[in-house]
Formats: C-alpha cells, structure tokens, sequence
C-alpha cells in the first residue's frame, strides 16, 4: 500500500481503469436490457435490479454491483472526495466481483457453463 499511496499516476491510472472496468458492466447490463426487452431503467442501479429479477444476477451480487456502480459515479463526479487507501481497499477485496458479474452473465446467456 505505501508504493500506491506515495504515487498519484499509480493511483490515477487505478482509478480509471476500475472506472472503466464498471462502465463496461453497466454497459452490458444496458444491452441486456435492451436486447431481451425489459424495460427502461430509471438508474445504473436498476439495471443490475432488473438483471436480477430476470435471473442474471443472484442477490448477492446484485449489491455489490448497485455499490459499485455508486463508485464508479463517485470516480467519476466526486474525483477529489475519493481516499487512496479505499480504492487500494477495494482492488484488494472487491474486483473480483466484476468477473463473478461476468461469470454470472456468461451462465445466462449460455457463452460458458
């Protein structure tokens, strides 16, 4: 953690690429929608909402997605509100929540078992 905190390119660089790494979930999530005729969403948050209502996502990880979503907006609009050492939090714990999102996706519309 100490060679992240004392590096801003390091942390920019992380930032933006969780930032994009959820973008393309919610981008997913929005073709999903879309294509299977769901509805329109009124929030990022809904989509993975809908998803799970319709057997995409398990409860579980609908949350995480919808809290996840959340920080992409906050990267997003509220740069300077973000700490580093939450962000060095969350690639160390939580990231592999995006590929269980696309594991879960993947079950569904049967691109892997």
């Amino acid at each position: 953690m100490k060679t992240f905190l004392a590096d801003l390119d390091r942390q920019e660089i992380v930032m933006f690429n969780i930032q994009m790494a959820i973008q393309n979930c919610v981008d997913i999530a929005a073709h999903i929608i879309s294509e299977e005729g769901f509805g329109i969403p009124d929030s990022t948050a809904e989509m993975f909402n809908i998803l799970e209502e319709n057997n995409y996502l398990d409860n579980k990880l609908t949350r995480k997605m919808v809290k996840a979503a959340g920080l992409r907006n906050l990267i997003v609009h509220e740069y300077a509100k973000i700490e580093a050492e939450q962000i060095y939090k969350i690639v160390h714990k939580d990231i592999t929540d995006l590929n269980t999102y696309l594991k879960q996706i993947f079950q569904k519309t049967g691109i892997s078992e």
